[in-house]
């Protein structure tokens, strides 16, 4: 057995994050910052989560692209957003909503509200974005 063969077959580590001492970093998008929850690695990166909160509100497209991953499911926790889904057109997601973006999927974030903040799950914890034209 490979260390990677062994390491996919460990039991989930226990892991807490509490919002009182997040930290909030830099990510894919400059309009966002994200924050880890720590199961990327309790999970030795099989499932990835994070919450996503705006810097300000933005009505300026992002770039379109998709993600090389097997799942990924956005749930919005406050205020809204709007993408645009190849071959599905665009959506606009509020407090409460939530969309399972298939693996590959072109699409674009199109617009948000200054208070959006998203819980964002993706398996693997990390995968590649490829930009589309």
């Amino acid at each position: 057995m490979t260390p990677n063969q062994h390491d996919s077959l460990k039991q989930p580590a226990f892991a807490v994050s509490h919002a009182r001492n997040a930290s909030w970093d830099d990510g894919l998008r400059g309009f966002f910052a994200y924050r880890d929850l720590g199961v990327a690695t309790a999970t030795a990166g099989r499932v990835g989560a994070h919450v996503i909160r705006a810097k300000g509100a933005s009505t300026e497209p992002g770039e379109s692209h998709r993600h090389a991953l097997e799942f990924q499911l956005v749930f919005v926790l406050r205020g809204w957003v709007e993408f645009d889904y190849d071959g599905v057109g665009r959506i606009r997601l509020e407090a409460g909503s939530s969309v399972v973006q298939p693996p590959g999927i072109i699409h674009a974030e199109v617009a948000h509200s200054e208070d959006l903040e998203m819980l964002e799950i993706t398996l693997p914890a990390r995968f590649e974005t490829e930009p589309v034209r």
